[in-house]
């Protein structure tokens, strides 16, 4: 994990507005940077934590002041997302397997791909759907990976109709992102990388591999942070409401250039 005085960098933005979201993905490696998440919930004072490629049974139920809300339980690589309890309360969620690729045949890693969570934010009197979202591998096609993320939009709107949503976690598509973002505002996401590359293990496959979707947010950025031990940094997006208190219809999406 990064080093106390790196940690120490990534702190609350100046002035911002009770309405603001701070969401956290890491994926863990299988499980290795299991130990690093206290220190990064509470670094990069996130609202909500999504984890990708945990085990389930051994996660703390509460790190950095966040409390495990939902994981994923018959996956080798599993899903959970940790949220505030003095902020956010939990309406429902859901967890939900999406279309298979013959790695995810062979190996089975992770029978669920996608798990979601309808929170009722009381600091900020608004609904908001927050998802941790894992696609298949790079052994996969970019289609069979864009047809899972259009399937997980799907979820969540089922879950929450017309309630802001954002989804991240590890879409394994580092390349021909034009066409994904085309396909994700047809659907009517937004696409949102980070300042900068989130996975480090083989340098040809160096790229933005942890992003964000969303849809009714305003995404005032994605920062990729410190690296830790796994392969991949993790990232915090800092998104606020378009209009908070009004939970019945979802805004214009912005998003920022990639």
């Amino acid at each position: 994990m990064a080093a106390p005085e790196q940690q120490s960098r990534i702190a609350t933005d100046a002035g911002v507005p009770p309405t603001a979201l701070r969401v956290v993905s890491y994926n863990l490696r299988e499980h290795t940077a299991n130990g690093e998440l206290a220190a990064l919930a509470e670094a990069s004072d996130a609202d909500v934590l999504c984890v990708q490629e945990c085990d389930s049974n051994d996660l703390a139920p509460s790190i950095g002041g966040l409390s495990l809300a939902a994981s994923t339980k018959g996956n080798r690589l599993g899903l959970a997302i940790y949220k505030r309890d003095d902020r956010f309360e939990v309406q429902d969620f859901s967890i939900h397997s999406l279309q298979k690729s013959l790695h995810d045949r062979v190996l089975a890693p992770a029978h669920e791909r996608l798990i979601a969570m309808h929170l009722r934010d009381t600091e900020a009197d608004a609904e908001v759907v927050v998802a941790s979202f894992h696609a298949s591998p790079l052994t996969a096609t970019n289609s069979l990976r864009r047809k899972q993320i259009e399937a997980a939009h799907q979820f969540l709107r089922e879950l929450a109709k017309d309630v802001p949503a954002v989804m991240v976690g590890d879409f394994n598509y580092p390349w021909f992102q034009t066409n994904l973002r085309r396909k994700i505002e047809q659907g009517g996401f937004a696409l949102s990388l980070s300042d900068q590359p989130t996975y480090l293990r083989y340098r040809k496959f160096t790229g933005h591999f942890d992003f964000a979707t969303s849809v009714g947010l305003h995404i005032a950025g994605v920062e990729t942070l410190p690296a830790g031990i796994s392969d991949h940094r993790p990232i915090l997006v800092r998104a606020h409401y378009e209009h908070p208190g009004e939970t019945g219809t979802v805004a214009t999406v912005e998003s920022p250039a990639a």
